[in-house]
């Protein structure tokens, strides 16, 4: 048939992506919602028409995504549920896209600098007793002499991630996770390459301070001074890509 009839081949499409795509259609027009149970494996695979392998290799790829939990064993609390919260989904596609070089270092750093400035000034609005209570229980902890690396970093992420919670945007929150997570063996490396990284560790602890200071202030235009600052004064502390700060 000549190019200029205007038909195409039809494209195959694999069974799992057929039943991806029934899945997926009904979430996005209120059909299924979170916390929802999909039907039990077999009468799912009979509605649909398709072999259980089939169905069970589509539910794999969904529950990678976190969009379902597969829960084992039968009864009401049994088979694929659909999650209520956001999963590791967009963590781990991050990361792996990350690792692959499909963001430079300045996109990170420019991506991280916009999202903790929003954070930070809206968090200086919005926090309650708590949050400060919480962020400073996370600076104590971080004042541990005797503190090792991986542990200073965790509770470094923590300490930016509580930030972005306790400006009440549950996406900037999850974003935030995601983002620091996805970082996370940049930042360990990054720290194991200083000369000194306790001296570092120091500065991080003071610029921290300023900041909560200035949050519990409520002073919006110095904690985005602050954040930005930090960030931009590990990275060229650590003379490394805008993968890293603290």
């Amino acid at each position: 048939m000549s190019a200029e009839s205007g038909w195409e081949p039809v494209q195959r499409i694999r069974t799992y992506e057929q039943v991806m795509s029934q899945i997926e259609d009904r979430i996005l027009d209120g059909r299924l919602k979170a916390g929802d149970h999909l039907p039990s494996e077999r009468d799912l695979a009979v509605l649909l028409g398709v072999s259980r392998p089939s169905l069970r290799e589509s539910l794999r790829v969904l529950e990678a995504l976190g969009v379902v939990d597969i829960r084992r064993g039968g009864g009401a609390d049994g088979g694929a549920v659909l999650l209520s919260s956001p999963g590791e989904g967009f963590v781990n596609l991050l990361k792996l896209q990350l690792a692959l070089g499909h963001f430079s270092q300045r996109d990170v750093l420019e991506t991280r600098i916009a999202l903790e400035s929003w954070s930070c000034a809206e968090a200086a609005y919005r926090h309650s007793d708590l949050d400060i209570t919480e962020l400073a229980a996370i600076l104590d902890l971080m004042d541990d002499p005797e503190i090792e690396t991986p542990e200073f970093n965790r509770l470094d992420t923590s300490f930016h991630v509580r930030i972005a919670e306790s400006t009440g945007n549950a996406l900037t929150a999850h974003l935030m996770s995601s983002l620091r997570i996805a970082i996370n063996r940049q930042m360990i490396e990054a720290y194991a390459g200083l000369v000194d990284w306790r001296a570092t560790a120091t500065t991080v602890r003071s610029e921290h301070r300023q900041l909560l200071d200035a949050i519990a202030r409520r002073d919006s235009a110095g904690a985005v001074e602050h954040v930005r600052a930090h960030i931009h004064s590990f990275y060229q502390i650590g003379n490394v890509g805008g993968t890293a700060s603290g």
